[in-house]
C-alpha cells in the first residue's frame, strides 16, 4: 500500500544547494520541510572532494568539501527539517506530487512547493562518440575522484586525461600525488576549460603538460587500454597527420556536467537549450509556479559558495510561495546580447537588487560587462578578464529596475 502524506516544502537533492535550500525554507517559516537525498548521507559530491577552497565567499575561509558540507548538514539539523536518506525520487507531477522509494517502501508526497537541486552528472565517453575499442580502465574525473578519496583505490599508474574541467585538473594532482604518472592534458578548445588558478596549481606546479586545440582520436587496447591516439583539432575536426600515440593504462574523462533534468520535465518546467536546466526568475521560480530550482541543477557552478547563495533565496522563495499562494509577477525581461552565452535569472520582478549570473562566449580582457535598457547604460562593470570557465556575476541595485520591461547584457568595452 502506497503511503500519503503532505508538506510545505519538498527539496529534492541532498547536496550543497539542497541541504542550504531546505534549511532556508525552515527558516523563513516552513511549517514542514522534508529533505530527501538518494545516497546514505548528505553532502552530494562534496563528500569526495577532499581538497580545500570551499567556503571563501561564504565563510571567509578555504575548507574541504567535507567540511563545507558537515557546517550545512548541521544546519539543516539544527532546523529541524525532515531528511528522508537512501531516499528516491521516481516521478514528480506537474501539480507537486512527490512519488518517493525507500526502504520504507513507495510514498506519495504533496508539496505546497517543490525546490529541485539533483545537481549534474558527467558527461560519458558515448556522449562525445571516442572511437576505439572497449577496455577497462576509462573513467570520468568523479569516477576516479569517488574510488581514490571515499575507497582508497587506485585507477591506474600512467594517466592520460581528456578535457580540462576543474574536477580533471585536480584529480591530476591528486593522482600524481599518490604516485601516478599523468602523461598529459589534451583539451579540444583554444583554451582551458577549469579556473585559471586550477590550471596553475593542479598542472604547472606538477609540470603535467596541457594540449589545447587536441582529442583522443582512438583509444587503444583489447581488455585494458594501452594508449590512445592524440590528434590536432581544427573547430572540432581533426586535422589529418597529426596523430601521435601515447602509451597510458587509463584514460580520464574531465568533458562537461549535464543537470539532472528529468523530474524538472516530468513537472513541465521549461529548459534552457544553452544551460539545459530551468528558466527561472529573480526569485528562482521555474515556469511552473511552485517550483524552484537552484545548483548544478539550473547552472554548472565552478564555485559551491555561489550555488548556496541562490539555494537560500529559493528556499526562502519556496516558504513565501507556500504562505501566500503566489509570489510578484517577474515581468522584466533580460536579453543576451553579444558576447555571453546565457545570463540567469532570464526575467526579474524589479522589487529588489538581484545577482546575475553569466558566462561568456570566449576569453577576452579588459572588457565590461553592460546593462542597458532603451540605449540607456544601467550599469558597466569593467572585467580585467573574462572566461568560459569562471561564472561572472553582477549584482544590479534595485534602484536600476525603475521604469523598464527589458534589459539587455552583453560583453563591451
Amino acid at each position: 500500500m502506497i503511503k500519503m502524506r503532505s508538506a510545505d516544502v519538498a527539496v529534492i537533492g541532498g547536496g550543497p544547494a539542497g541541504m542550504a535550500a531546505a534549511a532556508a525554507a525552515k527558516e523563513a517559516g516552513a511549517g514542514s520541510v522534508i529533505l530527501i537525498e538518494r545516497d546514505e548521507e548528505l553532502g552530494g559530491v562534496l563528500n569526495q572532494c577532499i581538497h580545500d577552497g570551499f567556503g571563501t565567499k561564504v565563510f571567509k575561509e578555504a575548507l574541504t568539501g567535507p567540511e563545507y558540507a558537515a557546517i550545512y548538514a548541521d544546519k539543516v539539523r539544527d532546523a529541524e527539517v525532515e531528511t528522508r536518506l537512501e531516499a528516491t525520487v521516481l516521478e514528480l507531477t506537474e501539480d507537486r506530487v512527490l512519488t518517493v522509494l525507500s526502504e520504507e517502501g513507495m510514498e506519495t508526497i504533496e508539496a505546497g512547493a517543490v525546490v529541485l537541486a539533483m545537481g549534474c552528472r558527467e558527461r560519458p565517453r558515448g556522449a562525445i562518440g571516442i572511437p576505439g575499442s572497449r577496455p577497462a580502465g576509462v573513467y570520468t574525473a568523479g569516477a576516479v575522484q569517488n574510488y581514490m578519496n571515499l575507497r582508497n583505490l587506485a585507477v591506474g599508474r600512467r594517466v592520460v586525461i581528456l578535457g580540462s574541467g576543474d574536477i580533471g585538473l585536480i584529480m591530476a594532482r591528486r593522482l600524481t600525488l599518490e604516485g601516478a604518472e599523468v602523461a598529459c592534458v589534451a583539451e579540444i578548445l583554444p583554451y582551458p576549460s577549469g579556473l585559471a588558478r586550477n590550471v596553475v596549481q593542479c598542472l604547472e606546479d606538477f609540470n603535467i603538460p596541457l594540449f589545447l586545440n587536441t582529442t583522443v582520436a582512438e583509444i587503444h587496447g583489447a581488455k585494458r587500454v594501452e594508449g590512445v591516439t592524440l590528434a590536432s583539432v581544427s573547430g572540432m575536426d581533426v586535422i589529418p597527420g597529426t596523430e601521435r600515440f601515447v602509451p597510458c593504462d587509463t584514460l580520464m574523462l574531465s568533458v562537461g556536467l549535464i543537470p539532472e533534468n528529468e523530474l524538472s520535465r516530468q513537472a513541465n518546467v521549461s529548459i534552457d537549450r544553452v544551460t539545459a536546466g530551468p528558466v527561472v526568475d529573480d526569485a528562482f521560480q521555474t515556469s511552473n509556479p511552485g517550483v524552484f530550482a537552484c545548483g548544478n541543477v539550473l547552472q554548472v557552478h565552478d564555485i559551491v559558495d555561489y550555488a548556496t547563495m541562490e539555494a537560500e533565496i529559493a528556499g526562502r522563495s519556496a516558504a513565501a510561495y507556500v504562505a501566500d499562494g503566489t509570489l510578484p509577477e517577474a515581468e522584466i525581461q533580460i536579453k543576451v546580447g553579444d558576447g555571453l552565452r546565457y545570463v540567469l535569472p532570464s526575467h526579474v520582478s524589479g522589487l529588489d537588487a538581484v545577482n546575475f549570473t553569466m558566462r561568456v562566449t570566449k576569453p577576452d580582457q579588459n572588457r565590461a560587462i553592460v546593462f542597458s535598457s532603451g540605449g540607456k547604460v544601467l550599469r558597466r562593470l569593467k572585467q580585467q578578464a573574462l572566461s568560459p570557465a569562471s561564472m561572472a556575476r553582477v549584482r544590479l541595485g534595485k534602484a536600476r529596475f525603475s521604469d523598464t520591461r527589458e534589459i539587455l547584457v552583453e560583453v563591451g568595452d
